[in-house]
């Protein structure tokens, strides 16, 4: 396909993509589906080559949001029975990291669900910086909080903090449907925040809540043009309780097409599969590593994930290797930009359980089958005492 080619060259030379050739990927049938996945590979190996960085979640504050995202097991007024609990001890956190750590992954996400934190909290979040970096030699930390007040992305840098992730979720006109108590443009100003100190910023999107081909390109090329180092691609898990609960849109080839167009308009950045990955892709999962260079390893922050020893054998058999901790993620180009780890990661730190050619709209794509079975609230690791998925 000529679109696949023009695609792959300018995604080896850091060429924006035009709107109408991003549409034109989603709207791909499922007949191309294995070229598309071909030729967004071939620009991930020229800039990741064959590595995958694993990150590992740490909840450590879990449900009593008063936010009302729509999409999200911790909302005001949620039913969803998750495991709901306080901060965490920055001993017990440590605890729960060292666990993903040991499964092989070099960042741990620290998620606090609320609007944002006071600065008590982050105080004490600084304290569970501190503690993994005592424990654990050059492990990345990073922080997702919320909402940012001024300066306080500065005193999460000063506390070791490599990363802070915001993500938007969606694009900015439909976003007032999905959550009422903040907006769009407050979530712009978070990762604006990080960046400006110096945190490497990671913001990512949500799919499968309903959106358009049109909304899904313009959450990422409003992500392009943010810049961040990371971007968490989020499917959708309806947890019942949830508003969304009945939004069962994706089918893997559709998630396939979503992780291609966004590799092809942020080409150079670490485009990681987050939360759904298991319920939506499925025996598919392999197949997107072609497409990601990131993934989460176990758990989510209320749901279950696949088992830790799961992912590690699947990248291994699908020819991927995990990234050491003394390999650099971003290319050249980008970490010699330096801010934090690299140029310019609600709560959710890229986790939450969270269009035809020429801006005409594609057909619709098939409603995938409900799978509650592949739904399971978190019952292990933070905030229990069982031990972690890692």
């Amino acid at each position: 396909m000529d679109l696949l080619n023009t695609l792959v060259d300018k995604g080896l030379r850091r060429e924006l993509p035009t709107r109408e050739e991003a549409l034109a990927v989603l709207a791909t049938s499922d007949d191309e589906l294995l070229d598309v996945v071909a030729a967004a590979g071939k620009v991930r190996r020229h800039w990741f080559g064959r590595r995958v960085k694993l990150n590992y979640l740490v909840n450590l504050k879990s449900g009593l949001c008063p936010e009302d995202c729509s999409y999200c097991s911790q909302r005001l007024g949620s039913s969803t029975g998750i495991l709901k609990y306080t901060w965490l001890k920055p001993d017990e956190a440590s605890k729960a990291a060292a666990a993903g750590l040991a499964g092989g992954a070099k960042r741990v996400c620290l998620v606090a669900s609320g609007r944002g934190p006071t600065d008590r909290d982050v105080d004490r979040v600084a304290g569970t910086i501190k503690a993994i970096k005592d424990q654990n030699e050059g492990v990345e930390v990073c922080a997702c909080l919320g909402l940012l007040s001024d300066g306080q992305a500065e005193r999460l840098r000063e506390a070791g903090a490599d990363a802070y992730n915001h993500n938007l979720n969606t694009s900015e006109s439909t976003y007032g449907d999905i959550t009422t108590t903040h907006t769009y443009a407050d979530r712009v100003d978070t990762v604006t925040k990080a960046h400006a100190a110096g945190l490497s910023a990671c913001s990512g999107l949500i799919a499968g809540m309903g959106e358009s081909d049109e909304d899904l390109v313009d959450v990422v090329y409003s992500l392009r043009e943010l810049d961040p180092d990371s971007v968490p691609v989020n499917f959708l898990i309806p947890v019942e309780g949830t508003p969304l609960a009945k939004e069962w849109n994706l089918t893997p080839q559709r998630c396939l097409r979503i992780l291609a167009m966004v590799r092809f308009v942020c080409p150079d950045v670490e485009v990681r599969i987050a939360g759904g990955r298991e319920v939506h892709l499925r025996t598919m999962q392999p197949l997107a590593l072609n497409l990601a260079n990131s993934i989460f390893l176990g758990d989510y922050l209320t749901t279950e994930g696949q088992a830790g020893k799961a992912d590690l054998e699947m990248i291994a058999d699908a020819g991927f290797e995990v990234e050491g901790a003394d390999q650099v993620t971003l290319p050249e180009h980008r970490a010699a930009a330096g801010s934090g780890c690299g140029s310019h990661e609600s709560a959710g730190c890229g986790s939450h359980e969270g269009g035809g050619v020429c801006g005409t709209t594609a057909p619709a794509t098939p409603a995938n089958e409900a799978r509650t079975d592949l739904v399971a609230v978190r019952r292990r690791g933070a905030g229990t005492d069982l031990a972690p998925n890692a």
